[in-house]
């Protein structure tokens, strides 16, 4: 151990957390639905090339969710074919976009049609703001282009669009070179004003076909799904993106001392863990939900490859983690998104448990087992999670809320290592 302390650890039990939410019984049936409602044949014709989005988010079921749109645009006489629309995810390579559908499952197999790889883009022009305007180049080739993507709260910025189909069209198509243009001038005139100056453009510009916005619920399921005209685009998201804040999940605290996560990555939020749950919000002046005095990071997924990026949001971390940090794809993200200081490597210790004692140290003159605790397997997944005994009196006082185990002492194995290994497990 790196300084001695004597801890006693503080009792814990698990709790279950029932959410608000909504969810579709058929969730390719509604797409079917959606887009028969807006009709978009009405602009299409026989044989025209349709490009089709597939961001580098784990959005649930997205194989299926794509692959229905697929055989929606085939039997309307289309081409279809599918374009990474990631920014400068996957290390910036188009081999590297590719691995990253693979492993959402997205193959040419599953969703039905080619995927074409690209980092090539093309200017559209620029915004009034004098901003430069890139999309993928195949996809400006293309005679048709489908939007689709989750809508949701962003992990860097507040504004009436934030994360969903009009960060695609300025960050996810416009690839490593328009993700980079975009938040560089981002610096200067705010994202928010940004993101919707360069969608408008590509709105004006491209060839778009239809959008398809997706919402979904604390479970990740799917909850609301709407096809949109080009034009009623942003305020179209602008609604659904408020329906889609208040099915986010949320820890039903206003004040941790620690707070313990398993594991943070890509696959998890864009940002690794999403700061609108942390309560560690960059970039905005809007009111903090959450205040947590120290937050300790014990590993990084597995399918965020390597990519660490939103461990500088955290106070501690493992060598564990460490060992799984690569440089490249981590630094690639930050430097073009401009967020170098998610990136920081926070005080590192050889054990869980070391870490642990190091949070209950710094956390100023409160007895540790009487700290406000709670520990998540990560941001995205909050239906169950360990609390402390100093939250007991709020969590039984919560309807949302019950527990699901005996009140026991935080433990440990022989090797250091928090007992169980995951909270979800």
């Amino acid at each position: 151990m790196l300084i001695p302390m004597d801890v006693t650890f503080p009792n814990m039990a698990l709790v279950a957390q029932r959410l608000h939410s909504p969810q579709l019984d058929n969730p390719p049936e509604a797409i079917r639905a959606a887009i028969a409602q807006l009709g978009p044949e009405a602009r299409m014709r026989p044989g025209m090339r349709v490009a089709v989005t597939a961001g580098s988010r784990g959005i649930n079921d997205i194989p299926l969710i794509l692959s229905t749109v697929v055989r929606e645009l085939r039997q309307r006489g289309a081409e279809p074919f599918i374009v990474p629309a990631m920014g400068s995810h996957g290390g910036a390579t188009p081999e590297g976009q590719l691995a990253v559908l693979h492993t959402l499952g997205i193959t040419e197999e599953v969703v039905g049609c080619p995927i074409h790889s690209s980092l090539e883009t093309v200017q559209l022009g620029e915004t009034p703001d004098g901003v430069p305007v890139f999309i993928d180049r195949l996809a400006a080739e293309a005679e048709g282009i489908v939007v689709v993507n989750r809508i949701k709260a962003h992990t860097d910025f507040r504004g009436p669009v934030e994360s969903g189909l009009m960060k695609m069209m300025t960050i996810g198509l416009g690839k490593h070179r328009g993700a980079l243009t975009a938040h560089r001038h981002a610096a200067r005139l705010t994202y928010s004003v940004v993101v919707a100056s360069i969608a408008r453009e590509v709105i004006r510009r491209a060839p778009l076909l239809f959008g398809l916005g997706l919402i979904e619920n604390a479970y990740d399921q799917m909850a609301e799904v709407v096809a949109v005209w080009p034009e009623e685009i942003e305020k179209t998201e602008e609604g659904m993106l408020l329906r889609a804040k208040a099915l986010m999940p949320r820890l039903p605290f206003h004040q941790l001392d620690i707070l313990v996560v398993d594991e943070i990555g890509k696959d998890i939020s864009g940002a690794g863990m999403d700061p609108n749950v942390i309560g560690r919000l960059p970039n905005t002046d809007g009111p903090q939900t959450l205040s947590i005095r120290r937050i300790f990071v014990r590993d990084l997924s597995s399918r965020s490859y390597g990519n660490g990026i939103g461990i500088g949001m955290a106070d501690f971390t493992t060598q564990r983690f460490v060992d799984k940090f690569d440089r490249r794809p981590t630094y690639i993200n930050a430097l073009t998104s401009g967020s170098t200081d998610k990136v920081s490597i926070p005080a590192v210790a050889q054990t869980d448990r070391e870490a642990i004692e190091w949070a209950f140290m710094t956390i100023g003159p409160v007895a540790s087992q009487m700290s406000r605790v709670a520990r998540i397997q990560n941001t995205l997944h909050l239906e169950r999670f360990y609390a402390s005994e100093a939250l007991r009196e709020e969590v039984e006082a919560n309807p949302a809320l019950e527990v699901l185990s005996e009140w026991a002492p935080m433990r440990f194995d022989a090797d250091g290592g928090l007992q169980p290994e995951r909270v979800l497990k």
